[in-house]
């Protein structure tokens, strides 16, 4: 017999992206390991398959789920990191090298979603003695797993499988595309000044940050670019027109055919055509499938039960916010003509003229309010409502990690026992793509070997870095987005669930994830929490009561322009994937959302804006035909936040209500998707939701016009 050299195995190289004993080692992991790893790594798992399809492997749990699982968690650990790294630390290294594994990557899924043996063992599993005697948890996972099999084309004949799997390729290679446009259209634009005078209204460590970026590239005055952080107080406070309307224009052409107008004229960052042929894709898809659109198939695992439903909500909600988004665009016209001298008002004047009419309606700027809000005081804040509603400690703890300004910490029951840990990444940066998100860097399940599995979260957003010795403070905005993702990350943290596909976030409704997110952001209008989460940058001083009064009086300003906003986006996105034509050469994309803005919003929309072009919720982040999703949650999460509001009236007045929180950790955060949404909101709530809640906190319960 001659001898051959056995494979390599995650056990015999010192690959970190390899290593499972414990954390991701993020010091250590290059560019070169990716593909050697992957290597490894998608061989084990197709062995995996193969073994749980074989005809002679018997038709059980533990055969076939768990020996398929062991396997998959680990390139999904692995195929995880390298996809964090790529968007928070990205170099052209590290891109080239996602790029050459994400096809490879996309192509197993492919193939395991569509092989019928392995459907087959699944299905006989549920239909087999052995199902009665399975937890709930892992006939959840039973029903998720044929539903999923189904949607990925394993009941499509054979000579149909091959240019289904090519269509998931190309829409993984089309997002990839889509994030990476968006993400170089960003970075490329620079707005130099030169004059101090253009700085006239921007606050100082706006400015001073400017003026670092500008340093960092060895050039005299002050860098803005489009980043949010350096881009929004520019709209919000620059006295100089000519430079709010620059930064506007290039903000709204990025990644289109206008982006030739500004920077170096990349025109290959152009998005245009990548969003016709994802939808093209996208729709073949869905016809293949059976379904008569994309949007049935986005439906299938969600809560809503088809896309006229979905429609049907967002028109009444319109109906509801309309009169008073009405309203907030008139009062904004009558004070722009009247104060500020511009009897019409251009887009890049709204956020200017918004802040003047705040300031002068409720005698305060969310430039003061942010002195009150330093990085500190309101992580310090924030784990005390989590500490003090669910009955845990956190701390901070050591890990290896991306960049300098991450931050690790460790989740602790009270008795000091482990219950999981999160990396913090909070300031903008180069090769850094723009928004806030929570992804999980490993899920809660219980080991093969013993023991459970402790989950991390990574917890990412896009805030200004500390500037001029200060410390990072943040605006009222950033706290609650801050609050937000930190409600993803309990969700996915306190779970309580040892089966890995519905532990956590893992098999909850795409249109019920963004329940815990929401929820928590109430928690930022509460005064006895505030007063526990600011201390004046300077003097140390706490919000006092009175700006306090006066930031809950603007809580709701222009709530209704707000809300149409999003409406217009979740509206846009349905219409998209349901009766839009793609292969219609005279239907443009872009044509497409002004004439839903324009039926929908009361602000008209820039003839040039292409804001389609940068929509990475839906073109490259996982919201496609489910944007309306956070509409959609924020009823359940302010009907749910509502149960704080009435333990606080009948108890001690206070929303931190730790009964009130052990019961919506217990029903809410600790269950998972190891039951459907509406189940676990009627084990906390009692009911079905009502969008009552939904509407009083946005000042939309009927209350009169002013």
């Amino acid at each position: 017999m001659s001898e051959t050299t056995a494979a390599p195995t995650a056990t015999s190289t010192n690959n970190p992206l390899l290593d499972f004993s414990d954390l991701p080692r993020f010091g250590e992991i290059r560019p070169e390991h990716v593909t050697p790893a992957l290597d490894v790594l998608l061989a084990d798992a197709k062995a995996a398959v193969d073994r749980a399809s074989a005809p002679d492997t018997p038709a059980t749990w533990q055969d076939v789920v768990e020996g398929l699982e062991q396997e998959s968690e680990k390139l999904s650990r692995a195929w995880g990191v390298i996809g964090h790294l790529n968007a928070v630390a990205d170099t052209p290294e590290l891109r080239a090298a996602h790029a050459e594994n994400l096809p490879r990557v996309t192509e197993f899924s492919a193939s395991v979603g569509q092989n019928l043996a392995l459907y087959e063992k699944y299905k006989a599993i549920a239909a087999g003695p052995e199902f009665a005697g399975l937890s709930a948890e892992r006939k959840k996972i039973l029903e998720n797993s044929l539903r999923d099999f189904r949607l990925s084309g394993a009941e499509l004949p054979e000579d149909r499988k091959p240019r289904f799997a090519q269509l998931q390729e190309e829409q993984a290679a089309l997002a990839k595309a889509f994030s990476d446009h968006v993400l170089d259209s960003t970075n490329a634009y620079a707005y130099i000044v030169t004059q101090q005078g253009e700085l006239a209204g921007l606050p100082d460590d706006v400015v001073e940050a400017a003026h670092e970026a500008a340093q960092r590239d060895g050039k005299e005055g002050w860098k803005f670019t489009l980043h949010f952080p350096s881009y929004f107080p520019v709209l919000q406070y620059s006295e100089h027109r000519p430079m709010r309307e620059a930064m506007y224009r290039a903000y709204v052409t990025r990644a289109s055919e206008l982006g030739e107008t500004y920077g170096d004229g990349k025109t290959e960052w152009d998005n245009t055509a990548n969003v016709v042929e994802n939808l093209k894709l996208r729709d073949e898809e869905a016809k293949t499938l059976g379904y008569q659109n994309f949007a049935e198939v986005s439906l299938a695992p969600k809560m809503a039960e088809s896309p006229a439903q979905v429609i049907a909500f967002l028109e009444d909600l319109a109906r509801r916010a309309r009169p008073y988004a009405e309203n907030d665009w008139m009062e904004l016209r009558a004070f722009a003509a009247t104060e500020l001298g511009m009897p019409e008002l251009q887009p890049w004047d709204i956020a200017y003229a918004a802040e003047k009419l705040r300031q002068k309606r409720y005698s305060f700027s969310e430039n003061e309010v942010k002195q009150y809000f330093p990085q500190e005081a309101v992580l310090k804040g924030l784990f005390k409502v989590t500490e003090t509603l669910f009955n845990v400690s956190i701390r901070r703890d050591e890990a290896a990690v991306w960049n300098p300004d991450v931050r690790f910490f460790r989740v602790e029951n009270k008795d000091g026992t482990l219950v999981a840990q999160f990396y913090l990444d909070l300031y903008a940066r180069e090769g850094k793509r723009g928004g806030a998100w929570m992804d999980d860097a490993r899920s809660r399940h219980k080991r093969g070997e013993g023991g459970v599995q402790t989950p991390v979260a990574y917890l990412t957003c896009n805030f200004s870095a500390p500037v001029g010795g200060k410390p990072a403070c943040f605006t009222h905005d950033e706290v609650i987005t801050l609050f937000h993702e930190f409600g993803h990350g309990l969700h996915h943290m306190l779970t309580r669930v040892d089966e890995l596909g519905v532990s956590g976030i893992n098999g909850v409704e795409w249109d019920a994830v963004e329940l815990p997110s929401q929820f928590m952001e109430n928690f930022c209008w509460e005064w006895d929490v505030l007063t526990d989460m600011s201390a004046h940058v300077e003097t140390g001083a706490p919000l006092p009561r009175e700006l306090f009064d006066k930031m809950l009086a603007a809580k709701n300003f222009q709530s209704g322009l707000g809300t149409l906003r999003q409406i217009v986006f979740s509206m846009f996105d349905m219409v998209l994937h349901t009766s839009y034509d793609p292969s219609n050469a005279t239907q443009n994309v872009n044509d497409l959302a002004r004439a839903i803005n324009e039926k929908f919003h009361v602000i008209p929309q820039a003839p040039f804006s292409r804001w389609p072009n940068t929509f990475s919720h839906i073109f490259a982040g996982g919201y496609a035909a489910g944007y309306y999703s956070y509409k959609w949650a924020e009823v359940l999460s302010a009907d749910a936040y509502a149960a704080f509001e009435e333990a606080a009236k009948a108890g001690n007045g206070s929303v931190l209500d730790a009964s009130t929180g052990t019961r919506y950790r217990r029903e809410i955060l600790e269950v998972g998707g190891s039951r459907p949404a509406m189940e676990s909101f009627k084990a906390f709530r009692g009911r079905e939701p009502d969008i009552d809640a939904l509407l009083r906190h946005n000042g939309m319960s009927g209350q009169a016009l002013h």
